[in-house]
């Protein structure tokens, strides 16, 4: 993590992790630098503080025994931050000056999660799960004095609400919100002091996000969510009215309001690499004047697609295709979350497929974020089986249009995309010939006996149950059940400190292949969940890559490209 002062121009790093640094962020005065820290990659760790220009880091909250972290909120003097641990979730607030002393303030057996605490520290917003449905959180604002509950938001269990942040003025006690109430994502305004709530109205299709406040309160920052492409706008809160900001076309998964009411915001697309770039009320003004910025090579442009699903969907796809005659060959990119989505973003392992002649077709199947909250939650009762049915479908459709070759397909995805990839090949041992699982759930029910409290309550929400509770529903959604009938070849990528996917269970279902003489290869390498340091993220790019070219009879990087295994 780099800090950049803007009165020297200088670029300071501020950490130096061998497994990467997830979460950073500034105090609001920008004295400190605040990161969550853990020494192998499990997630378990707690929040460090370091001076700045720059200083030796030190424990943010003293006397707070390590956790998974459940949020950080930050006010002008204090803070309240949250962790999980196998027994349950505490909320702590203490002074917001490093070392201090932390209250456990809150407690719950349920997922607990701090979103927002006032400029004034008096008020915090906590996203809470007490009737157990991780899925759908219920909002809670409370007394951060005396910790009185306030006021309560929860809008039923088909629709979620988020959190953008408090209005930035002293005393004014306005939450901003993303709710759900007409099935897709739509900015509001919460007055937890009375209780009421209202919704911005606009008429703009797909989802609508909050991102933040403009500096006098008067406006808001939205993002607009539609079919992988976003827009920004500024919405005007006296007159209802929300005016485009001038932005490429693309993504932009960050984006800030300065004090002159100028925006700083990153943005890419498929074919142009990341910036910092400016926008405001004359257009927009380009790169950062200053930020270091080395461009990666231009990428190949994303084409929309849409297919049928067998049940009758549509489903939205973005298709990376090489130069070449038709067909190509083919992978199916399934990506994790699995709320979330493939949006039309810079991605370098993907265009590192293209480059060696593999067409990428991304697939935003059932429970992908960005079509509405309906789409989002058809896996609620029913994950696995309806992923895998549209990711075979994508495949099947390109054939149909003579796009793919029907035999060089791959399947490839990591976390809940190389859970996909897994029952995939296991459901359709024909379908594939080479499948990539990165950091996957490949036996259900002994990942969720390893892994984090957070994710046992977001699969007891989503199987209905535990797996004591519905063993039949986790043995059906179980790649390893189907281990039997995999004849794709297998390479598997697994972190040796992973909480959320853990390798027990990885080693299990890769051993059971062995054993009935499947071609599987197992990777370990020497971190968590995520590969953070780009060395090690380049070498298991490489090895993927490498592995599925040589599989389907593309061109493939010569072993010397990979660098040695991490």
């Amino acid at each position: 993590m780099h800090t950049w002062d803007r009165a020297d121009g200088r670029h300071r790093a501020m950490t130096r992790s061998p497994i990467g640094v997830p979460h950073g962020v500034l105090t609001p005065r920008g004295e400190h630098v605040l990161w969550f820290a853990d020494s192998t990659g499990d997630e378990v760790g707690g929040w460090r503080a370091a001076p700045l220009p720059r200083g030796r880091s030190t424990p943010l909250l003293r006397g707070v025994a390590p956790g998974w972290t459940a949020g950080l909120a930050l006010g002008t003097g204090a803070l309240v931050a949250g962790l999980a641990r196998r027994d349950g979730f505490t909320l702590y607030r203490a002074p917001l000056r490093p070392g201090s002393a932390a209250e456990p303030w809150l407690a719950a057996t349920e997922p607990l999660s701090v979103e927002a605490l006032s400029p004034d520290d008096q008020l915090v917003c906590v996203s809470h799960c007490d009737p157990g449905d991780s899925v759908h959180p219920r909002l809670r604002v409370w007394r951060v004095a005396d910790g009185h509950p306030v006021a309560e938001a929860w809008d039923g269990p088909a629709a979620t609400l988020g959190v953008v942040g408090w209005a930035p003025g002293p005393g004014d006690h306005r939450l901003c919100l993303t709710e759900e109430r007409s099935g897709f994502t739509r900015p509001a305004i919460w007055w937890p002091g009375s209780g009421a709530r209202a919704t911005c109205p606009l008429d703009l299709p797909g989802e609508v996000e909050g991102l933040d406040w403009y500096p006098d309160g008067g406006a808001l920052l939205l993002r607009q969510v539609r079919q992988g492409r976003h827009q920004l706008w500024r919405y005007d809160l006296a007159s209802a009215t929300a005016e485009p900001l001038e932005h490429p076309a693309g993504t932009v998964p960050e984006a800030a309001v300065r004090p002159d009411g100028r925006v700083w915001y990153r943005s890419s697309s498929a074919d142009r690499p990341p910036a910092v770039r400016v926008t405001g009320p004359g257009g927009d003004e380009g790169p950062l004047p200053g930020f270091p910025d080395t461009p990666a090579p231009a990428g190949t442009p994303y084409r929309s697609w849409t297919f049928a699903n067998p049940a009758g969907d549509p489903v939205h796809a973005l298709v990376a295709t090489p130069a070449g005659p038709v067909p190509h060959p083919t992978v199916v990119w399934v990506h994790g979350g699995p709320a979330a989505a493939v949006e039309d973003a810079f991605e370098p392992r993907v265009q590192a497929l293209v480059d060696h002649g593999l067409q990428v077709v991304a697939v935003n199947y059932r429970g992908s974020t960005g079509y509405g909250a309906a789409w989002r939650d058809r896996l609620i009762g029913d994950p696995g089986l309806p992923e895998v049915a549209d990711v075979t479908a994508a495949a099947a459709a390109l054939v149909a249009e003579g796009r793919a070759d029907p035999g060089r397909l791959a399947v490839m995805g990591a976390s809940w995309g190389g859970y996909i990839t897994l029952l995939a090949i296991g459901l359709h041992p024909e379908r594939f010939q080479a499948a990539v699982a990165r950091v996957p759930v490949a036996d259900y029910p002994r990942a969720y006996a390893d892994e984090s409290a957070e994710l046992q309550a977001f699969d007891r929400t989503l199987f209905g149950g535990d797996p004591q509770a519905v063993p039949e529903r986790y043995a059906e959604r179980s790649p390893h059940t189907y281990a039997g009938r995999v004849r794709t070849p297998l390479l598997v990528q697994a972190g040796d400190n992973d909480s959320r996917c853990p390798l027990p269970q990885i080693q299990g279902y890769v051993a059971a292949l062995a054993d009935r003489g499947a071609t599987v290869r197992l990777h370990r390498y020497g971190a968590g969940h995520s590969a953070l340091v780009m060395d090690q993220e380049v070498r298991l790019t490489g090895q993927a890559l490498q592995f599925i070219a040589l599989t389907l009879g593309a061109s493939a990087p010569a072993p010397s490209e990979l660098g040695a295994d991490s």
